[in-house]
C-alpha cells in the first residue's frame, strides 16, 4: 500500500506563540513590570526631546479613597488623549496631581479619630493643636494617594508617577499662597458680607461646586404683611389700601426674622382682593382686604379655602409708594418694610410678591445693596442682619428666638442635618400675631452639602471674596478677562463655552474663604481700618509676601499656625503690630486646585508651555467632568485670569458621568454599582479602556455586566486577527517587492490604509475615539478577516515561496499589523505591546516609542477603490448564494462550488475580468455571463443585476489546497495536487534538502 503524504506539514500555516485567550489579569501585570524597568516614562520623554509640547494638565482627583468607575473612565480618557499625541508628533507629557487639602480629609479624620470614639476634636485655637491635627490629615491623604496611585497605574496609566504635583507639597501650598497674596496686592481680595451657601454640619463655607441637589420637603407659608403707609395717592385710595395686606409666599419660614423687604414687578398685574367667604375660623375672614397677582389670587385662595372679590386694579406706581410692617412687630421686629420692584419676581408660583431676606439669599442680597440709597432715603436702615450662626442658631438678631427667647434660641438646622425647631416656632409666632395666610408642604429639589447629604442654608457671614466687576489696572475687570478668554479657547463639546459663559456671566463675586483647619490659609493681615497686609495700600508687601512664601517652602503652610506666627511674619514691618489681625481661615480647596497651573505647569521644566499667546507651539488642555465648568474649569479660569490676564488653557474637555446599565444611577442601596477593580480582576484592563474608547464620553454612558460582555467579544475578535496576521508573518522573510508588482488586491489593502491613516489621526485630534475604535475595528473584522485574509488565505498558505502574490500579501500584512498595532496602541496598551513584542521581539523596545506610521501618497488610488467596491458587492452576491447551498448541505466547503454570476450592467462586467474572481470568491471554479439572471437564481437587493446560479465544481479535489480543478494530477511527480500546488511542493522539498 503506498502511504498518503501528509500536505499538512507542507502549507505555510499561521505559527504563533501569541495566546487566543488573553489572560489579560495576569499578562498586564508582567507588562507593567516590564515598563517599570525600562523605564518607559523616561524614554517616552527622550524620544520626544525638541518637539512642540501637548500638555494635558491634570485635574486633580480628591486623595481620600479608591478610586471608582469615573476616575477610570477619566484617567483613561487622559491616558488615551496623551499617548496618542506623542504618537502623533507631539512631546505629550503627563503629570499627574492629588488635590489633598479640605474638608472631606478632614471630616474623615474627625470620624475616624474622634466623634467615632466618643472623644473631643481637639481645641483648634490652640497653635499646637492645630498642626498636630493637620499633620493627621497630611497622612491621611498621602496613605490615599499611594493607593491609587497603584490603582491608576493598573489602568495602564502612562505617566510621571514618581514625581506628581501635590497640592499640600510645601512648594505648591507656598505658590497657592503667593497667587492669593497677588490677589490681595492688587486691590481685587476683600472682606465682605453676603448670604452664602452654609453647612451647619460641617460648619464652613461651600462653593457651587460642592452643592448637590435633592429631593426635601420644606414647609410652605403664606405670610400676611400689613400695609402702614401709602404715599402718592388719594386720601380715599389711601385709606382702603392701608386696610389691606400684602402676601408673600415662601419655602423658608425660618428666614421671616431676616425679612427686611418685600418685592414685587412692575410687568405683573396686580389687584385688591376682598374676602368674602371662610371655610375655617383659623386665617383670613370675610372683609378682610388683600393684594396679589391677578394669575395666582385663586390658587392663594384655595389654599387658604377662601372665597375672593377683586376690587381693583393696584397699579406698580401704588405698590413702589407703600410701606409695610414686618408681620412679627409685637415681638421685637418693630421696623418699616419697603416694597421694591424687582427684576427677579414672577408670577409662575406663590402670590406675585417675593419675601426678601438680604442674609439669606443672592437675589435678596442684590436687590437690597441695589436700592440701598432709596431704602436710607425713605428712613430706613440697611443694615444686615446675622440672625443665624454657624451652628444653625438664632441670634440675637432674631427677636423672639434667639438666646433670650424661652426654651433658648431655635435651630434651623442641628448638627446632624436634620430640621430642627425654628420652622414650628417662627410658624406659632405667626399665627399668634394672626399673620399666617396659609401654610403647607412642598416637594422640590434643594441643595445638600456632596459630602455630609445634608441641607445646607443660606447665611450672611463674613467672607473673604475676589471682586468680579471692579475695574483692574488695565481697566478691565475679572468677569471681562473670563469671558473673553472663555471666547479664545476651544471647547469640546462646543456646548461647554457656552455653559462656562453663563456661569461667568451670572455669577456673583468670588468667595474665598473656609472656616476649617485642613488648607492653605488665607495669608494676609487685617488692620483695624480695614487696610491689608499684603495689599495696595501697605508699602512692604514684597517683603511680607516674601517672608511667607520663603516659610511655607521650608515648613509648608503649618508656619501659619504656629506659635508667634504674626510676629514671625509682619514683625518689625509695622509700628502698630497690635492693631493687626492675622487671618485663620483657609482657602477654598477649588483655589487651591485652581492654582495647580502656577506651581505644576508654569514651575516644572518639563512642562513650561509656551503657548500660541506667547508666541510658541505649544498646547494646554484641561479635561474633566462637565461639573468642573462650575468647578476645576472655573477656578482655574478666575484664578488665571485674576493675576494672568487670560486663561491656563488652550482648550477645555468635558465628559458625562457613568450610569449603570439600566440607565439609573449607580448606588450602594441599589447594588448597581462596577467597580474598575473588579472588571480588572475579570477581564483585564485593556476591557475597560475599550469601554471607554467605544462609548460617547461627551454625554452620560453606561456600563454593567452586558456592556462589558459585547465589549470583551469586540476584543477578542480583534485579538483574533492580530493572532492571525502573526501566525502568517511567521513566514515572512523580508519580501521585497516593488509597488508596481503588487497585484490590485494589496494595492486595494494599502489604499485602505493609507485612507483609514487620515480618519484615524483626525479623529484622536478630535478626541473621537469612539470613530477611531469603530473604523478600526470594522477595518479589521470586515476589510481585513472577513474580506482580504479571508482571499488570500490560499496564497498564503499554499502558493510556492516563489510566488509574488504570495510575497505582496506577506508585504502588506506587514505594513497592516505596524498600523493597526500603533494605531490602537492608546486604547489598548497591553494588548499592543504584547502584540508588538511578539513580532518585533524583546529587544523591540515598546510600541509605545512608535510614531503613527506614514504612507506614500501613491498608494491612495480612488479609482482602484471604486472598481472594487463593486467587485465586493458581486462578491456578496456569490457568498449569499453558497451560503444557502451549505445550509441545504448540498456542498460542504465554498471550494466545492462552481457558481454562474450573471451581470447585466456591461460596465460592471468589465470591471471583473482580469481579475481572479474564483479566488476572490473563494470558489474553484466561477463562470460570468452577460445578461440578466434567469428565474430562480439568487439575488441581493442592493446589488441590483447580479444573480448567481449554483453549481458544482468539476474535476478532482487537490490533496494539499482542496480546490477542485480539472487539472489536478496533470504534474506527474505530484499526481494528486493542483499545478500550483505541485510547484510549491517542488520548491518546498529543494529547500528541505538543501538545508538538510
Amino acid at each position: 500500500m503506498t502511504e498518503t503524504r501528509d500536505y499538512s506539514k507542507t502549507l505555510f500555516l499561521p505559527q504563533t506563540d501569541f495566546p487566543m485567550r488573553a489572560g489579560l489579569p495576569k499578562k498586564e501585570p508582567e507588562i507593567l513590570e516590564r515598563w517599570q524597568e525600562m523605564d518607559l516614562y523616561k524614554r517616552m520623554r527622550e524620544d520626544a526631546a525638541g518637539r512642540h509640547k501637548f500638555l494635558l494638565h491634570d485635574g486633580p482627583p480628591y486623595a481620600n479613597g479608591n478610586i471608582h468607575i469615573g476616575h477610570a473612565l477619566n484617567k483613561t480618557l487622559k491616558d488615551i488623549i496623551t499617548r496618542s499625541m506623542q504618537m502623533m508628533g507631539w512631546d505629550s507629557n503627563y503629570v499627574p496631581g492629588w488635590d489633598c487639602h479640605g474638608l472631606p480629609i478632614e471630616w474623615k479624620i474627625e470620624e475616624e479619630k474622634y466623634r467615632s470614639k466618643g472623644k473631643q476634636k481637639p481645641d483648634l485655637t490652640d497653635a499646637q493643636a492645630m498642626v498636630a491635627f493637620r499633620q493627621e490629615c497630611r497622612a491621611y491623604a498621602e496613605h490615599w494617594i499611594g493607593v491609587q496611585r497603584d490603582e491608576f497605574k493598573r489602568l495602564g496609566i502612562e505617566g510621571d508617577w514618581e514625581n506628581p504635583y501635590l497640592t499640600m507639597r510645601f512648594e505648591s501650598e507656598a505658590i497657592i499662597a503667593e497667587e492669593l497674596m497677588k490677589f490681595a496686592r492688587t486691590g481685587q481680595l476683600y472682606r465682605g458680607s453676603k448670604p452664602i451657601m452654609w453647612s451647619v454640619v460641617e460648619k464652613t463655607a461651600l462653593a457651587e461646586a460642592e452643592i448637590e441637589y435633592h429631593d426635601h420637603e420644606s414647609d410652605t407659608i403664606w405670610v400676611k404683611f400689613p400695609i402702614t403707609e401709602a404715599g402718592g395717592t388719594n386720601e380715599a385710595v389711601a385709606d382702603e389700601l392701608l386696610d389691606a395686606f400684602v402676601v408673600i409666599w415662601t419655602t423658608t419660614p425660618w428666614t421671616i426674622p431676616g425679612n427686611r423687604a418685600v418685592c414685587f414687578s412692575s410687568r405683573i398685574s396686580y389687584g385688591l382682593y376682598e374676602v368674602t367667604g371662610a371655610e375655617n375660623n383659623f386665617g383670613p375672614q370675610p372683609g378682610e382686604k388683600l393684594i396679589f397677582a391677578d394669575t395666582l389670587a385663586s390658587e392663594c385662595a384655595a389654599k387658604a379655602k377662601l372665597t375672593f372679590e377683586r376690587k381693583r386694579d393696584v397699579t406698580a406706581d401704588e405698590l413702589a409708594s407703600l410701606t409695610l410692617a414686618h408681620p412679627l412687630t409685637d415681638i421685637g421686629y418693630d421696623f418699616d418694610v419697603p416694597l421694591l420692584d424687582g427684576d427677579h419676581v414672577t408670577d409662575d408660583a406663590g402670590t406675585g410678591f417675593v419675601h426678601t431676606a438680604p442674609g439669606h439669599g443672592a437675589d435678596d442680597f442684590e436687590i437690597w445693596m441695589e436700592r440701598r440709597a432709596e431704602i436710607e432715603a425713605r428712613g430706613i436702615s440697611s443694615a444686615i442682619p446675622f440672625t443665624v450662626d454657624d451652628a444653625g442658631y438664632y441670634t440675637a438678631d432674631a427677636p423672639g428666638f434667639g438666646p433670650d427667647a424661652e426654651g433658648g434660641p431655635a435651630q434651623v438646622i442641628t448638627a446632624k442635618g436634620d430640621k430642627g425647631d425654628a420652622n414650628k416656632r417662627v410658624i406659632a409666632a405667626l399665627i399668634a400675631a394672626d399673620a399666617l395666610f396659609a401654610r403647607g408642604r412642598l416637594k422640590h429639589q434643594y441643595p445638600h452639602s456632596w459630602r455630609s447629604k445634608k441641607p445646607i442654608i443660606f447665611r450672611n457671614t463674613p467672607q473673604w471674596f475676589v471682586y468680579m466687576d471692579k475695574e483692574l489696572s488695565d481697566g478691565s475687570t475679572l468677569r471681562g478677562r473670563a469671558l473673553q478668554a472663555i471666547s479664545e479657547t476651544r471647547f469640546v463639546p462646543a456646548s461647554g463655552q457656552h455653559r462656562l459663559n453663563g456661569m461667568i456671566e451670572n455669577r456673583p463675586d468670588w468667595v474665598l474663604s473656609r472656616q476649617r483647619a485642613w488648607g492653605v490659609p488665607i495669608t494676609v493681615f487685617r488692620h483695624e481700618d480695614g487696610r491689608l497686609a499684603p495689599g495696595p495700600d501697605f508699602d512692604k508687601s514684597d517683603e511680607l509676601g516674601t517672608r511667607i512664601s520663603d516659610a511655607f517652602k521650608a515648613e509648608g503652610a503649618d508656619a501659619w499656625y504656629k506659635e508667634g506666627a504674626k510676629e514671625r511674619f509682619l514683625g518689625g514691618l509695622v509700628n502698630d503690630l497690635d492693631a493687626w489681625t492675622q487671618v485663620t481661615d483657609i482657602l477654598d480647596v477649588w483655589f487651591d486646585s485652581g492654582c495647580t497651573h502656577a506651581f505644576c505647569l508654569e514651575k516644572r521644566p518639563d512642562l513650561s508651555p509656551k503657548r500660541a499667546v506667547d508666541g510658541g507651539g505649544d498646547y494646554v488642555l484641561y479635561l474633566e467632568g462637565s461639573d468642573q465648568h462650575r468647578g476645576w474649569f472655573h477656578s482655574s479660569l478666575l484664578e488665571s485670569c485674576g493675576t494672568r490676564g487670560r486663561a491656563p488653557y488652550d482648550a477645555v474637555l468635558t465628559h458625562g458621568f457613568t450610569m449603570a446599565e439600566d440607565g439609573r444611577k449607580m448606588s450602594k442601596s441599589l447594588g448597581n454599582q462596577t467597580f474598575p477593580q473588579d472588571v480588572i480582576k475579570q477581564y483585564g484592563a485593556d476591557i475597560l479602556r475599550l469601554w471607554v474608547a467605544s462609548a460617547d464620553y461627551s454625554d452620560d454612558q453606561r456600563i454593567g455586566a452586558e456592556i462589558l460582555k459585547t465589549n470583551a467579544d469586540a476584543y477578542r475578535k480583534m485579538r483574533n486577527t492580530i493572532r492571525w496576521m502573526l501566525g502568517s508573518l511567521a513566514h515572512a522573510r523580508g519580501e521585497d517587492v516593488t509597488f508596481a508588482d503588487m497585484p490590485e488586491l494589496e494595492r486595494l489593502m494599502l489604499h485602505r490604509l493609507a485612507e483609514l491613516d487620515g480618519v484615524v489621526r483626525s479623529a484622536y485630534d478630535a478626541f473621537d475615539f469612539k470613530r477611531v475604535f469603530s473604523q478600526v475595528f470594522t477595518f479589521m473584522t470586515v476589510d481585513l478577516s472577513a474580506f482580504y485574509f479571508d482571499i488570500r488565505k490560499d496564497a498564503l498558505y499554499c502558493d510556492p515561496i516563489s510566488s509574488t502574490r504570495r510575497k505582496a500579501a506577506l508585504w502588506v500584512i506587514e505594513k497592516l499589523f505596524d498600523a493597526v498595532v500603533t494605531w490602537l496602541a492608546p486604547i489598548l496598551p497591553f494588548t499592543m505591546e504584547e502584540s508588538w513584542l511578539s513580532r518585533h521581539g524583546e529587544d523591540a523596545g515598546s510600541v509605545h516609542l512608535r510614531q503613527f506610521p506614514s504612507f506614500p501618497d501613491e498608494w491612495r488610488d480612488e479609482g482602484l477603490a471604486q472598481r472594487w467596491a463593486k467587485i465586493r458587492d458581486v462578491r456578496r452576491a456569490v457568498t449569499g448564494a453558497l451560503e444557502l447551498e451549505r445550509a441545504e448541505k448540498r456542498i460542504g466547503s465554498s471550494l466545492e462550488a462552481h457558481p454562474t454570476v450573471y451581470i447585466a450592467d456591461p460596465e460592471l462586467l468589465a470591471s471583473l475580468e482580469g481579475r481572479d474572481m474564483e479566488d476572490i470568491c473563494i470558489t474553484s471554479q466561477l463562470t460570468t455571463v452577460a445578461g440578466d439572471a434567469p428565474a430562480g437564481a439568487f439575488t441581493l437587493d442592493d446589488v441590483p443585476g447580479v444573480g448567481v446560479v449554483p453549481g458544482l465544481a468539476q474535476g478532482t479535489k487537490c490533496a494539499r489546497s482542496w480546490k477542485v480543478l480539472p487539472e489536478v494530477g496533470s504534474d506527474p511527480d505530484y499526481p494528486d495536487v493542483t499545478p500550483r500546488d505541485a510547484q510549491a511542493l517542488r520548491e518546498f522539498d529543494a529547500l528541505a534538502a538543501a538545508s538538510a
